[in-house]
Order: C-alpha cells, then sequence, then structure tokens
C-alpha cells in the first residue's frame, strides 16, 4: 500500500538555525531519503517552497478567487512530503518517525487511496 507522509514544521523554528544546524539538518534528510531508496519504499517525495509562496485557489459564484498566503494560519506549515510504499500503518508510521522533522514537528501518515489502474 502507498501511504503519503506530510512533513510539517515550524518555518520560524527552521529560520532560527544557523547555517551549520540547517546543513546538518538536511544532510539528515539526504541521508533518510536515501536509506528509503535503497530499502524500495521511496515512491516520490519533496520539499515545498515557504508558505509565503502560497496562493489559495476558491471558486465562488463561478469565479476563480486567488488569495496570496496560505489558507489558514497554523502554528506548523507544511513543508514537504515523501510517498512510500509499507506493507501496512505500522510500517508506514515507523518510517514516518525517522524523518528529521519528527523531533521539531509532526508527520501525517496519510493511506492513500488506490484508484483503478494505479500502483
Amino acid at each position: 500500500m502507498r501511504y503519503m507522509l506530510l512533513i510539517y514544521d515550524r518555518e520560524a523554528d527552521m529560520a532560527k538555525m544557523t547555517e551549520a544546524e540547517q546543513g546538518a539538518f538536511f544532510g539528515e534528510y539526504m541521508g533518510f531519503t536515501e536509506a528509503i531508496r535503497k530499502s524500495g519504499h521511496h515512491k516520490a517525495g519533496d520539499p515545498l517552497q515557504p508558505v509565503a509562496t502560497a496562493t489559495t485557489v476558491r471558486v465562488k459564484n463561478g469565479k476563480t478567487v486567488t488569495t496570496d498566503g496560505p489558507f489558514a494560519e497554523t502554528r506548523e506549515q507544511l513543508g514537504g512530503y515523501y510517498i512510500v510504499k509499507a506493507k501496512d500503518l505500522d510500517e508506514a508510521t515507523a518510517i514516518a518517525a525517522r524523518i528529521p522533522s519528527a523531533r521539531m514537528g509532526s508527520i501525517e501518515v496519510r493511506p492513500i487511496m488506490e484508484m483503478g489502474g494505479q500502483p
């Protein structure tokens, strides 16, 4: 089964890190990503640009309305994701617990709805 691991961080906490701390943190991510590639769990994953670059789209009365920034103010912001293949939720949560941001933020584990013809 495929799972999406949604990574939530506090951008403000990341901004407070020194350049060396950021380098070490991103190095941990590179190591984690390489490990799940080698184990066959990795299907996809990317970091996201800061939340200030987001655009929210709504359709109201047939008109498209866009707003700069995220939809809601939250303590943590969606910073990236992985899509992994795991035998069950227990294995997916064990993988999620290894993501470096799990120590500072949270990782939401969501099963991906399998549609006909999808791997």
